[in-house]
C-alpha cells in the first residue's frame, strides 16, 4: 500500500486539491484513478482524495493505491430499490451536505464526478459550495447518476461520441476517452518477450493460445459457467489454457468444478486480477462484459475479444458500449442469453486456430484516444482550478508509450513493461 497523500490537509489556496467521486464498481474506481495519477504527473504537490460509500470496492482499491477515501451516506439510482427508491432525494440531500463539508474540509477547487451513484453526491457538494466541478461519462448510454448530475454543471467530459445524444446539456461536452491505468496505456502486446513475461508473472503455463475470461470487477456468474465447460471440453487438449477470473464468491465452486471434471488441466481460476496488464500482455483472446472500461481497456491494448453484454444493464449500454468495437471489427458479440460453452467454443476455436484473425482485430482496435484519456481529463481539472494546465499528452498515462507508471499492487509482480525491448516502429497501445 502506498503511504496516503492526503491525510490532515490543511487548505492551502496556491496547493491544488481535487476530490473526486468513484465507487460501486471497478468501472467507476480505477478510471478516477487513472484521473488522480494523471493529475499528479502535473502537479506533484497536488492533494487528491475520493468521495464513495462503504458498499463498494472503493473501501479496498481506493486506500491500496494510497489515496484518502471519505465516505457518504448514499444509495443508488436504482428502480429495482422498490420502496426504498422513494428515499433516495433524502439521501441525496444528505450525502450533498456531507460533501459541501469535504469539500471544504479538503480546501478543493474542483469536484470530479466519474458516474455511478457515489460520484453525484459530489456534484451537489460542489454546487452547494460555489465550486467548479467536472463530470466524466464512461458509458456510450450515460447512467441515471450522471443524467442528473449534469444538469448542474456544465463542464462534462465523455468516453465515447454515443453517449452525446443522451446527456442533457452534452452538446458541448468533450470526448475525451476512458481513462485507463498508465501501465496499460503504455503496453504493446508486440513487444518481444512480453508475453511469455507475462505468463510467467501470472503462473499460467507458456504452452499455446490463452483465453483469458473477464466478468468484470467481481466476476459474471454467466462467463464462469461457460468457461468452466469450456475447460471441460479442452481439457485433453494441449494447445490451449484458460484464464478465469472468478470473483471471490465464486472461486471455491469453480476450482472444485474444475478438478472434478478435468479442466484444472487446462484452466486456471483466480477471485482478482490487481495486474490487467500483464492479463492483456499474456492473452490471445478476452471474454468479457462490456462495461466502458474494459471496452476501453481492450480498445488500448488491442486485445481480441468476445463480447458478452450484461443485459441488464441501464439503457442495455453494455451492447452499446460493445458495439464501439464489434462495428470496428476489433471483437465479437454474443448475447448473454447465448452464452454457454457450445456457443463460445463455436466462436473462439476458429479464432485460436487462425492466428491471422486475432492480428486483424488487434490491428482493427481503436484504442488511441483511451490511452490519452486521463491527461486529457486531468487538464480539464486544472483548467478550473486555474493551475497551468499541460499541454495535452503528457505524462506516462499519454500515447506515447512511455514506460513509467503507477508502482506495482502488493502482492503483484514488479511491472514488466520496462524491462521487455522495444520494436522499431513502437505505436500507442
Amino acid at each position: 500500500m502506498r503511504t496516503p497523500r492526503t491525510q490532515h490537509v490543511s487548505p492551502s489556496p496556491s496547493r491544488l486539491s481535487v476530490v473526486i467521486g468513484a465507487g460501486g464498481t471497478g468501472g467507476h474506481i480505477y478510471p478516477g484513478l487513472a484521473l488522480a495519477e494523471a493529475l499528479l504527473r502535473a502537479v506533484p504537490d497536488a492533494v487528491i482524495s475520493f468521495v464513495g460509500t462503504e458498499r463498494g470496492l472503493e473501501t479496498r482499491l481506493i486506500p491500496d493505491a494510497g489515496f484518502r477515501l471519505h465516505t457518504v451516506d448514499m444509495i443508488p439510482f436504482d428502480p429495482s430499490l422498490g420502496a426504498r427508491r422513494f428515499l433516495l432525494p433524502a439521501a441525496l440531500a444528505k450525502s450533498g451536505a456531507q460533501c459541501r463539508s469535504i469539500l471544504r474540509e479538503q480546501g478543493a477547487q474542483v469536484a470530479v464526478g466519474m458516474g455511478g451513484y457515489p460520484s453525484a453526491p459530489v456534484i451537489v457538494g460542489a454546487r452547494l459550495a460555489g465550486l467548479p466541478s467536472v463530470i466524466h461519462e464512461s458509458n456510450a448510454v450515460p447512467g441515471r447518476a450522471n443524467r442528473f448530475a449534469a444538469l448542474l454543471t456544465d463542464r462534462i467530459t465523455l468516453a465515447f461520441e454515443a453517449g452525446r445524444e443522451h446527456l442533457p446539456g452534452s452538446r458541448h461536452a468533450d470526448v475525451v476517452g476512458m481513462p485507463i491505468a498508465a501501465e496499460l496505456a503504455a503496453l504493446d502486446r508486440r513487444r518481444p518477450g512480453l508475453r511469455a513475461a507475462a505468463r510467467r508473472a501470472l503462473g499460467v503455463p507458456g504452452r499455446g493460445r490463452l483465453v483469458l475470461v473477464n466478468g468484470g470487477s467481481l466476476g459474471a456468474a454467466r462467463l464462469t459457467a461457460a468457461a468452466t465447460g469450456l475447460a471441460r471440453r479442452w481439457r485433453d487438449r494441449t494447445d490451449v489454457q484458460l484464464l478465469i477470473k472468478t470473483g471471490p464468491a465464486a472461486l471455491a465452486e469453480v476450482r472444485g468444478q474444475l478438478a472434478a471434471s478435468g479442466g484444472d488441466r487446462v484452466a486456471t481460476a483466480v477471485p482478482y486480477l490487481d495486474r490487467m496488464d500483464l492479463a492483456y500482455a499474456a492473452a490471445d483472446l478476452a471474454v468479457c462484459r462490456a462495461g466502458s472500461a474494459t471496452v476501453a481497456e481492450l480498445s488500448a491494448t488491442r486485445t481480441p475479444a468476445v463480447l458478452v453484454p450484461y443485459p441488464y444493464a441501464p439503457g442495455d449500454h453494455q451492447t452499446h458500449n460493445a458495439r464501439v468495437l464489434t462495428d470496428a471489427g476489433a471483437g465479437l458479440l454474443l448475447p448473454d442469453a447465448e452464452a454457454d460453452a457450445e456457443r463460445l467454443a463455436a466462436l473462439a476455436e476458429p479464432l485460436l486456430a487462425e492466428p491471422h484473425r486475432l492480428t486483424a482485430m488487434a490491428a482493427a482496435a481503436p484504442g488511441g484516444r483511451h490511452a490519452r484519456a486521463a491527461d486529457l481529463l486531468a487538464a480539464h481539472v486544472l483548467d478550473l482550478s486555474g493551475h497551468t494546465a499541460p499541454s495535452p499528452g503528457f505524462g506516462s498515462g499519454s500515447a506515447s508509450g512511455s514506460d513509467s507508471g503507477p508502482p506495482p499492487r502488493p502482492g503483484t509482480a514488479p511491472h514488466l513493461l520496462a524491462s521487455a525491448p522495444h520494436p522499431d516502429s513502437e505505436t500507442a497501445a
